[in-house]
């Protein structure tokens, strides 16, 4: 962390390049590790299960599906949508079961020497786990690979090109967390959206992402418990870009600066998005207005939007105070001595298509910020990388 906070801000694109950007045959071994478990949870798991169970699909999610993991962070968190689960209290009320099922074929699995690998499951402290995670290790892989599998409902179907869900299963979605009083409970089923969210992103936002990332992990390290999530990190520096750059080529220090003030002046933040679900249907407009009038910060996931992300303000209390104290060094220096300049970031919303509702309402309070789908459609030609295949992203 000292060699981030001593780095000249001119070169903090070369120190991303240098410790940040994931290598080749990191990115070929964690590619090699998800084959084999999606390999074994499509075609081997449930086979002699007592009654049909069908993988609908095997999604990869967290950073490496998103392209913005850390180098030297081999993780990966894999979605598999079961058919038996129908609904988002089936997710609930047997996942449970399909986790100690998944657990005991890998055991049966390397007992018997199918696979030329090991799993090492780590303990669980919970009666119903939401996720089984276990470490993948093999002569071919350099270091042991961390997983996590979660089981899901596929509320979401196939998806195809620019996808806007039916209303309807939001409206499902946030009756049955009110019912369940489970707010965010099942954003695993949105998995594919929170990705493409992401992944769709300019290279240089990307890398980005990852600086801020770094700067999270190191401040966890030496803060602890607790601090926000560091998705609601990603999302405040796609939020800093969109607002204040939209370019594919810009200033590091410069976007790094916009998100630690953001972190700084968490009380003022209200951030949401439209591009999955908008305020058009009556009662996701209704359940928007009560999260959106939520006590700051309100970040709300753009994939869903029973997650809130802003979490605990004793957590943003201690990251604000770190923020305070990074923006003082080298890191945030122009070659002068001049702090470097942050950038400027627009509060006017867009989303006034809906008369009934105005979402302007809200800014007195904080930062506001929505998009329709037709922004990716738009600024996807300007973006240096383009979004991959979902065949390739999906087994």
């Amino acid at each position: 962390m000292m060699e981030l906070r001593n780095t000249p801000a001119r070169d903090l694109d070369k120190f991303i390049e240098d410790n940040l950007l994931p290598d080749t045959r990191f990115r070929m071994q964690i590619n090699q590790a998800i084959d084999i478990i999606c390999g074994f949870l499509k075609e081997r798991c449930f086979r002699d299960s007592s009654y049909p169970v069908r993988v609908s699909k095997v999604v990869k999610g967290g950073s490496s599906g998103k392209g913005t993991a850390l180098r030297g962070r081999s993780d990966a968190d894999l979605v598999v949508f079961l058919s038996p689960l129908m609904t988002f209290q089936d997710q609930l009320n047997h996942r449970g079961d399909f986790i100690r099922e998944i657990r005991r074929q890998l055991e049966a699995c390397q007992r018997q020497r199918v696979f030329s690998v090991k799993f090492e499951v780590q303990p669980s402290h919970w009666d119903s786990p939401r996720a089984l995670s276990f470490v993948l290790s093999s002569s071919r892989l350099r270091e042991g690979v961390e997983f996590d599998v979660l089981p899901a409902f596929d509320a979401l179907g196939q998806l195809t090109g620019i996808y806007k869900p039916n209303p309807q299963i939001y409206v499902e979605l946030i009756e049955e967390c009110i019912y369940l009083q489970k707010e965010g409970e099942f954003s695993t089923c949105f998995t594919e959206l929170q990705r493409n969210f992401l992944k769709q992103r300019p290279t240089k936002l990307k890398s980005l992402i990852r600086l801020v990332k770094h700067w999270y992990q190191n401040c966890k390290e030496k803060l602890g418990k607790p601090l926000p999530p560091q998705y609601a990190l990603e999302l405040l520096t796609v939020y800093a870009w969109e607002q204040g750059s939209m370019e594919t080529d810009f200033i590091t220090a410069q976007g790094f600066r916009t998100v630690l003030e953001l972190v700084i002046n968490y009380q003022q933040l209200c951030i949401y998005w439209t591009v999955y679900y908008d305020f058009k249907n009556p009662s996701i407009r209704e359940y928007l207005r009560r999260q959106l009038s939520k006590p700051r910060p309100v970040i709300l996931d753009p994939a869903d939007p029973t997650g809130n992300l802003g979490g605990d303000p004793e957590g943003w209390r201690k990251l604000a105070r770190a923020a305070e104290a990074w923006l003082n060094y080298p890191c945030f220096k122009n070659w002068d001595g001049s702090p470097v300049s942050s950038w400027t970031l627009s509060t006017e919303s867009d989303s006034e298509d809906d008369e009934t509702y105005d979402p302007r309402m809200y800014q007195k309070y904080g930062y506001i910020r929505t998009y329709e789908p037709s922004y990716f459609s738009q600024a996807s030609s300007t973006f240096q990388e383009a979004s991959t295949p979902q065949a390739e992203e999906n087994w």
